[in-house]
């Protein structure tokens, strides 16, 4: 049935019965009118927070599982790449890995940045705008991949790139080039290529992006395997190491954009300057908050050494190794979070940003806990196993027990913070991590004087206590009370996704 409006003076016949209807009859048809409205909206909500906890669920066992496939299959080709490549050869490849680690903020926080925006434009259900956003950050980290791209090509013939590798076998200098270029080349080449990671998880698709991350490594590891069975030249093999996950990339980019949601595929003529400036700026905040952050969490081996001894720092380095793992297990647990926030909040839905945080610290403290109080129970024994070495020494008690204390705060601050990044809320965080900085500094130093290593750990605990995590508690409340500010003056639209939280345009 075609519908067509009302011919020339033909009245509507809402309009008639409206003109029929007594005062009380209009009144009671307006208030069945919005109770009607409400429940749909009451609906829709609950549609929503169903999908969003799915996905959310999803996201955290894939998250485990998939980094758990990511620290097995290097483990699994380390004993098969160092026989078949040899030592130096193999320590090459190494060196130059480890250079391309440092270089973890290439993006210059432009995927995070695009995180956040995607995840409100996803609950508004505004196509072009997301569209808009992505071909803008492609184009971005893409010219940037481009240009240091030629400038590694016009420069790796002029650096001494053996002697500054160290490497003294004339046959391994020669492929020493080659492998430079393979492995920055593919670091590169995957910078905007990983952006499709960040279009995934703000689109409720983090177990599809960690099971396309976990094949990458599991494809990289067969590679090498058939590689080095097959005897073939020792640079194919490194080549078959490390071009795995950008064509990876690749391959989950053109599954997503090409039959998934092609109408969010890059195009140029979506490319827009006002959308550049947006990410560059939001990014830039992220890309010094991660800077930042690095800093304030990777300076203890320096300060150790400097006021310990060199011998003090490769102690208190296996240490941290082993807290470590916790700190990445609440990164990896936490992480979903950002988009499910993100697109909550633009729905006005704070209710459930509060439960969902609420229950994530329980159960990031709960996760850490035992096993941080296994450590403080059986670290020395532990160390001992997995070290095996004479030169390793007896750790204190204290310095276990405020290593635990630190990550059980890292796991109460990481959902806190994921709620403000979900807005680009940064100004918090910052303020907690400087003053992390000018706090833990000078007490480190002071109490490693006078405590050894249990102070620095001390230090550790006390700083961030003060610091950072009062800045997460305040950073969470006020990106909530924010976004209940915006939903409170138009009751309305609080889930019709046009109330938007805080974020940098």
């Amino acid at each position: 049935m075609v519908d067509r409006p009302p011919g020339a003076g033909a009245v509507s016949p809402a309009l008639v019965d409206t003109v029929d209807q007594t005062p009380a009859d209009t009144a009671r048809t307006e208030r069945t009118t919005t109770a009607q409205a409400a429940v749909r909206e009451d609906d829709d909500l609950s549609v929503a927070r169903r999908s969003r906890g799915r996905a959310l669920v999803a996201g955290i066992a894939s998250s485990l599982a998939g980094k758990a496939v990511g620290l097995v299959a290097p483990l699994l080709i380390t004993p098969v790449a160092f026989r078949y490549l040899g030592p130096e050869r193999y320590g090459m490849w190494m060196a130059i890995t480890s250079l391309t680690a440092m270089a973890l903020f290439a993006d210059f926080g432009l995927g995070n940045g695009l995180l956040t925006r995607l995840s409100r434009l996803y609950a508004t259900g505004d196509r072009r705008a997301a569209a808009r956003e992505i071909a803008s950050a492609y184009a971005l980290l893409g010219t940037l991949a481009v240009t240091l791209l030629l400038v590694l090509v016009a420069s790796v013939r002029w650096v001494a790139w053996p002697s500054l590798l160290n490497v003294t076998d004339p046959v391994v200098a020669r492929d020493a080039r080659a492998v430079v270029l393979l492995c920055f080349g593919a670091f590169l080449v995957n910078i905007p290529l990983a952006l499709i990671q960040r279009v995934q998880y703000a689109h409720q698709q983090v177990g599809a992006s960690n099971l396309w991350q976990a094949a990458g490594s599991l494809i990289s590891a067969g590679l090498v395997v058939v590689a080095a069975g097959a005897k073939a030249d020792p640079v194919l093999v490194i080549a078959a190491a490390v071009l795995a996950v950008p064509l990876m990339s690749l391959a989950n980019s053109v599954w997503f954009f090409g039959w998934q949601q092609p109408d969010l595929r890059p195009r140029l003529r979506d490319v827009r300057a006002t959308k550049v400036r947006g990410l560059l700026r939001l990014g830039s905040r992220f890309f010094g908050l991660s800077v930042l952050t690095s800093l304030a969490l990777n300076l203890d081996g320096f300060l150790v050494g400097r006021v310990l001894g060199l011998h003090a720092a490769a102690n208190y380095a296996v240490i941290l190794r082993m807290f470590a793992v916790l700190a990445l297990f609440v990164t990896l647990v936490n992480l979903p979070l950002w988009p499910a926030n993100g697109e909550a909040l633009a729905r006005g839905d704070v209710s459930w940003v509060r439960r969902s945080t609420r229950r994530m610290i329980y159960l990031s403290a709960a996760a850490v806990a035992l096993p941080a109080l296994c450590l403080v129970l059986g670290g020395n024994d532990i160390l001992r196993i997995w070290v095996r070495s004479d030169d390793l020494e007896r750790v204190p008690i204290p310095l276990f027990v405020a290593l635990a204390v630190w990550s059980v705060s890292v796991a109460v601050a990481s959902p806190l913070f994921m709620v403000q990044n979900s807005v680009g809320l940064l100004g918090p965080q910052f303020i907690g991590w400087v003053a992390c900085l000018l706090v833990a500094v000078p007490l480190k130093i002071l109490l490693a004087g006078s405590e050894g290593l249990s102070g620095v750990a001390i230090a550790s605990a006390l700083s961030y206590g003060v610091t950072v995590l009062p800045a997460a508690i305040v950073g969470y409340r006020k990106a909530l009370a924010e976004v209940s500010a915006r939903t409170s003056t138009s009751p309305e639209m609080e889930h019709d996704g046009a109330q938007h939280p805080r974020c940098p345009a």
